[in-house]
């Protein structure tokens, strides 16, 4: 049986041997194209192309090891840049070499890929030398007798193997991303006919009901109009009311057979309006079940990347850390993978980061010396549910705290308020970050507001648990396809909405006597725990309170939950729960608030979807905010313009941060080492230091130091920017407590203004 790893590589060159193929067949008929046109801008637009594909079979050649597809790609690309640049003329011996290159790739892929005997690899070196010959004009492009031979052996076998898949295999056919997407959008859409069908069965059957009912009333004002009174001594008048029942009975007669054919007929378009109901649901839920298929991958689709990942950024980190994975096998849709593969990166980076101690912490700690890092897939409730936990150190809620504190997310008073729960999910908050410093790869407190902001945007919910001294665990709950879900419709008002069924946690009917006040908040009891009550309509911008509301003494109401967050809603009625198609908005409506997109029901109306996780935010914005419209946070003092000291020996850099930093609208002075900014904080007033590491006199850890030994200006930010980028010198960086540690080799002044707009 084949190891992880060995197993692992071979899920990778089946990838790569189709990505290649691709490539290759790029690169091969953009040389027939580019050796036929005659116009420069194509000439240049083709050119283009191919050589993206080649740099692109390069970098795919080299992370699963096939160094000479990457040696001829490299050749490739020099020649074709020497191509862009004129330097080679365009010749047909240039082309023909150009193609036994193209021939010789496609016959690497296979030795490589299938293991192919060795005897049959074309001559690498020597298909590469003769490229780089004619990159740098040095002699026409020929090749040796041999080696002409094995091209042109190589143009037979390796192109028609290429090809023999798509034509010879009936088991698999390549079709673009592009059109299995128009495809299934279609199949998509056909639920909306299944829906209208659904809909125009009720109606029918209540059409056949209320019949029913009409003609048992018909039935009994028939025979009363038939029999009339019993005989006996009548009056005039009691004689003309028996002519005129007896006329009403006739005419009541002549009805009877076109009543009789009529039901017959309604009774038969009912049956046949559930038939087809039956039937067209049947084969549109049979049809999106096998597209579902069709556009879902497996998890690993999107893991198997990383290990290699967390090989390579834990040994950056100095630690050891194994990386396991469960249930990658479960299928999702492709269109999520690509959505959740950023947040994963996030939640795996800030595991080994911030979670994940050093070999010698976790031997104090009486741990084992390596961490675990584990990402689980499992179903749940037609959802799939991907955690990563870690059994690092786990999160200090004190310090989430105060760093909600610090980035002015709320009060340090309200801070203190907040339960251990409701604290942890501030580390969703952007700007709340607990890593004592900013660094290329984390501390910016964007990575969690991420997660939760893609995770959301998915109609997905992300939670957490932590343990101080046990570890961490992230939990996110995603639909298994994007467009489709089940929904509960209800109506507050005149206007209907639909809650997704996921984020539904109760529906049930309360008495308006059970509402209760606690602290100018109306809360309901359910199951014994108190939770905010709010009115969707005037949650929504519609009227505070409807007729209809106020002359009921039953309300319905439904609870929420999303984001470790749940609240009660009162609706006017709730019309109960089907499988809706989700629409977007539109550019012109990318965002809406509380709002996620919208459906089209079976009666043709188009009903906006509620996004959760934004209509709780709101809800809770809502409850904090005074009678005029502002928070209760409000009334912080008016920014003032900042003053920052730049410590930088090279003139260039010195002038370079300096502009930057004024164009940002901060007040700048400079200095030329450690000792001249230090003069310059002792006799002025800043509200934060910039400096480079190495500078003479006193470089930027002394002057990071000295900073924060001196009493009034131990809680000044420092920022770091330097050359030196190796986890030494940043862990130099936290230990002499600098607040943010900027690389130059990835200096970017957006980077520079973010930090320090967070630091001060």
């Amino acid at each position: 049986m084949p190891s992880g790893d060995e197993a692992l590589q071979k899920r990778l060159l089946a990838t790569f041997k189709v990505e290649a193929r691709e490539h290759i067949d790029t690169i091969a008929s953009g040389l027939v194209d580019l050796e036929r046109s005659v116009d420069n801008e194509d000439r240049t637009n083709i050119l283009d192309t191919i050589f993206r594909s080649a740099h692109s079979l390069k970098g795919a050649a080299r992370s699963v090891n096939l160094s000479d597809i990457e040696s001829l790609c490299q050749a490739l690309e020099t020649a074709f840049a020497a191509m862009k640049q004129e330097k080679t003329q365009r010749t047909p011996e240039l082309f023909d070499l150009f193609h036994r290159v193209v021939d010789a790739l496609g016959q690497l892929l296979i030795v490589d890929t299938e293991k192919e005997p060795s005897s049959t690899r074309p001559p690498v070196s020597r298909l590469a030398i003769s490229l780089q010959a004619i990159s740098e004009g040095r002699h026409r492009p020929d090749l040796p007798t041999d080696s002409v031979e094995r091209a042109a052996d190589a143009m037979t076998s390796p192109l028609a193997d290429r090809k023999a898949p798509a034509v010879a295999s009936a088991e698999t056919v390549r079709v673009s991303i592009s059109k299995l997407d128009a495809l299934l959008l279609q199949a998509e859409e056909l639920l909306s006919a299944k829906l209208a069908v659904a809909h125009r069965a009720a109606q029918t059957n209540q059409l056949l009901e209320q019949f029913s009912e009409w003609r048992k009333k018909w039935g009994r004002l028939r025979s009363q109009a038939r029999w009339g009174p019993a005989s006996g001594n009548k009056t005039h008048s009691a004689r003309q009311a028996e002519t005129s029942s007896g006329f009403a009975a006739q005419l009541l007669d002549l009805d009877q057979e076109f009543l009789e054919s009529f039901e017959t007929r309604l009774v038969e378009v009912a049956k046949a309006s559930e038939h087809d109901r039956r039937s067209v649901g049947a084969m549109v839920d049979a049809l999106l079940e096998e597209m579902k298929k069709v556009v879902t991958q497996p998890f690993s689709a999107v893991l198997d990347v990383f290990p290699r990942f967390v090989r390579e950024l834990s040994r950056d980190q100095g630690k050891e850390v194994e990386l396991v994975i469960q249930g990658d096998e479960i299928e999702i849709d492709r269109r999520i993978l690509e959505e959740i593969k950023d947040p994963l990166i996030h939640l795996v980076r800030n595991s080994i980061d911030h979670g994940i101690e050093t070999q010698s912490e976790r031997l104090k700690q009486g741990k084992a010396p390596r961490g675990t890092i584990t990402i689980s897939v499992s179903s749940r409730n037609g959802n799939a549910e991907l955690a990563v936990r870690d059994d690092g150190l786990g999160i200090d809620v004190g310090r989430v705290r105060e760093a909600a504190v610090r980035s002015k997310h709320l009060s340090r008073e309200k801070a203190r308020l907040l339960d251990d729960a409701a604290a942890l999910r501030l580390v969703f908050q952007s700007g709340v970050s607990t890593s004592p410093m900013i660094t290329d790869i984390s501390g910016r407190g964007l990575g969690l507001a991420i997660v939760r902001e893609k995770v959301e945007r998915l109609s997905g919910t992300v939670s957490l648990e932590t343990r101080p001294g046990v570890g961490t665990a992230f939990r996110m709950i995603l639909p298994l396809t994007l467009a489709r879900f089940r929904g509960v419709v209800v109506r507050t008002g005149a206007r209907l909405f639909v809650l997704p069924t996921n984020n539904v946690e109760r529906a049930s009917r309360i008495r308006l006597t059970e509402i209760k006040s606690v602290e100018n908040r109306e809360t309901i009891s359910l199951g014994g725990e108190a939770i905010s009550l709010l009115r969707l309509d005037e949650l929504l911008g519609g009227p505070r309170k409807s007729e209809s509301r106020g002359k009921r003494d039953v309300q319905p109401v439904v609870v929420l939950a999303a984001s470790g967050q749940r609240m009660a809603f009162l609706v006017d009625e709730i019309l109960g729960e089907q499988e809706v198609l989700v629409k977007k908005m539109g550019k012109q409506l990318a965002r809406v608030r509380n709002i996620a997109g919208a459906t089209i029901l079976g009666t043709g109306e188009v009903v906006p979807i509620i996004n959760a996780a934004d209509l709780l935010k709101s809800a809770v914005r809502m409850s904090e905010t005074g009678p005029g419209g502002t928070a209760a946070d409000a009334g912080l003092e008016e920014p003032k313009t900042r003053s920052v000291l730049v410590a930088e020996d090279s003139i260039t850099s010195r002038t370079l941060l300096k502009s930057i930093l004024e164009s940002a609208g901060y007040r700048v002075e400079t200095s030329v080492d450690g000792i001249d900014a230090f003069t310059k904080l002792r006799t002025g007033q800043f509200d934060l230091v910039v400096s480079d590491v190495d500078m003479p006199r006193m470089n930027g850890l002394g002057l990071t130091a000295k900073i924060r030994a001196d009493k009034k200006l131990a809680e000044l930010p420092v920022v770091l920017v330097t050359a030196l980028e190796s986890r030494e010198d940043r862990e130099r960086g936290i230990d002499v407590g600098a607040n943010a540690y900027i690389v130059k080799s990835s200096f970017d002044q957006s980077n520079l203004l973010e930090v320090i707009k967070r630091l001060i």
